[in-house]
């Protein structure tokens, strides 16, 4: 073997080695269990305030920002102790990064009474079955030139879109491997790892790293049919399941979890007033929660009727509008509020404090 020759396999050795070493090193994130000190936040604010989605034209209600700590230099606003992980390393679950859409006629793979979620942005619709999600867990996308994070936790039953600019940067996530309280956790990635923070679904707000503190913007999504979708929605497009990922979509690994009482990953779950996969859609309102039932709105996810009830929540008078395609709609004083629909287990799990319309 001549000297060019294991020259250039050195090389390769050494190029191996270092990117096992790299992916090694940011394949989960190091949880500190150093001292722990309270941040001061001049920046907390007392008051309700709201923030205008240009992409959807929904102001939000956003609450107040949560208590922030430091431990070993390290931001967080959750207990450390309580970021588990969820058995896979980071990106274990892949996220799709470059999503590929089909017409509805073509998505022959799909049942009408399949779930998804359904999106509508400046006229262009989307849906995102959740025989696909429940794989991949995460979609970064552009919908009318609007970047758009695709997300569900199966083990909270939590399907979200938010906006993902953070302080005006576009932003791509992936799976952490990590949960809190069950649900969750994101991460926006970096070509750094100290410019990386883990993210809440549910909270739609980062709680470990430089970020922490900050929100993401819910942009209005629907859980859905995917026959109701496509008949209201006929030039929809539908996420494909060329993922580039080797996947059976026919097949859900949760099996009978949707419906048992089991809950994990340090969430636990003593509450008699719901089943904890009771399904319900959580507000909030200047830092006070509400919890209302599926079942006690007009119709349910099996039998979607069309109908109105009001309510008083937070000194705002609350208007919950179901449609005849199953979407759910919250106003606030006659403005548009997010909601979360989300397992009853889990949205008491990190508002336990909430009220609950049952």
């Amino acid at each position: 073997m001549n000297t060019q020759i294991k020259i250039t396999i050195l090389i390769f050795i050494l190029v191996g080695v270092g990117a096992f070493w790299y992916f090694q090193s940011r394949s989960s994130f190091p949880i500190s269990n150093g001292e722990t000190v309270l941040q001061g936040n001049e920046n907390k604010e007392s008051s309700v305030k709201t923030a205008f989605d240009a992409s959807t034209g929904i102001k939000q209600i956003v609450q107040t920002q949560r208590e922030i700590l430091v431990t070993d230099g390290v931001k967080h606003s959750i207990p450390l102790s309580e970021i588990l992980s969820g058995g896979l390393s980071k990106d274990g679950i892949p996220s799709i990064d470059a999503p590929k859409f089909i017409l509805a006629s073509e998505a022959t793979f799909l049942n009408d009474s399949d779930p998804g979620l359904g999106l509508t942005i400046n006229g262009e619709s989307r849906f995102y079955p959740y025989r696909i999600l429940v794989w991949h867990e995460i979609v970064n996308d552009k919908v009318a030139h609007e970047p758009v994070l695709v997300t569900y936790c199966p083990l909270c039953a939590t399907g979200i879109v938010f906006d993902r600019r953070v302080d005006g940067e576009v932003q791509e996530f992936g799976v952490s491997g990590r949960l809190w309280q069950s649900n969750l956790l994101m991460y926006n990635r970096s070509e750094s790892e100290d410019n990386e923070s883990l993210w809440s679904q549910v909270l739609g707000e980062a709680v470990l790293g430089v970020n922490t503190g900050e929100k993401l913007t819910i942009v209005r999504s629907d859980i859905v049919r995917f026959g109701d979708w496509k008949r209201a929605h006929p030039n929809t497009k539908i996420l494909s399941q060329d993922t580039g990922a080797v996947r059976s979509y026919g097949r859900d690994p949760y099996g009978d979890y949707y419906t048992s009482e089991s809950v994990s990953f340090g969430a636990t779950f003593t509450d008699t007033r719901l089943h904890p996969k009771a399904l319900v859609h959580g507000i909030e309102i200047g830092g006070q929660y509400k919890a209302y039932h599926d079942g006690a709105l007009s119709g349910s996810t099996s039998s979607p009727q069309a109908g109105t009830i009001t309510d008083t929540f937070g000194g705002m008078s609350i208007v919950v509008t179901k449609t005849d395609l199953g979407e759910i709609r919250f106003t606030a004083n006659g403005e548009p509020l997010a909601s979360i629909p989300v397992f009853w287990f889990s949205w008491l799990a990190v508002h336990p404090k909430t009220e609950l319309f049952k």
